[in-house]
C-alpha cells in the first residue's frame, strides 16, 4: 500500500480485504500494522514532526523558507504483526524479527 492519503484513511477496509483474501501486505505507517496490517516500512511520522518543528522555529525566527534546504526523511521504521502473520499462515525469518524496530505480538 503506498502512502496516499485517500488509501490511508480508509486503511482498515485495506487491512480487512487484504486479510479476508489472505494476502500478505506491507503497509506505509506503523499505525495500520497496529490495526491488523502485516508489515510496516516507513518513515518514522513522530521523527517527521519532530523535525518539521525545526523548521519552524527558524520560520518563526524570520528565516525565509525558500532559502531553506528540503530535507528527505532519515528514519524509517520496521514494525511486524506477529497475530496476523499466524492469521495468514506466514512464518517471519528470524533475521527480519531481530532487525525489526517493533513486533506486535
Amino acid at each position: 500500500m503506498m502512502p496516499d492519503p485517500i488509501l490511508t484513511i480508509s486503511g482498515g477496509l485495506i487491512i480487512d480485504w487484504a486479510a479476508t483474501n489472505r494476502v500478505p501486505a506491507l503497509y506505509p505507517f506503523r499505525s495500520l500494522v497496529a490495526d491488523g496490517g502485516l508489515m510496516c516500512y516507513g518513515v518514522d511520522v513522530a521523527d517527521q514532526v519532530r523535525r518539521a518543528a525545526f523548521y519552524i522555529d527558524r520560520i518563526l525566527k524570520g528565516e525565509k523558507p525558500a532559502d531553506m534546504p528540503v530535507q528527505a526523511p532519515t528514519k524509517f521504521e520496521l514494525v511486524i504483526n506477529l497475530r496476523t502473520a499466524k492469521a495468514l499462515g506466514l512464518t517471519v525469518p528470524p533475521a527480519l524479527l531481530t532487525s525489526a524496530d517493533e513486533v506486535i505480538e
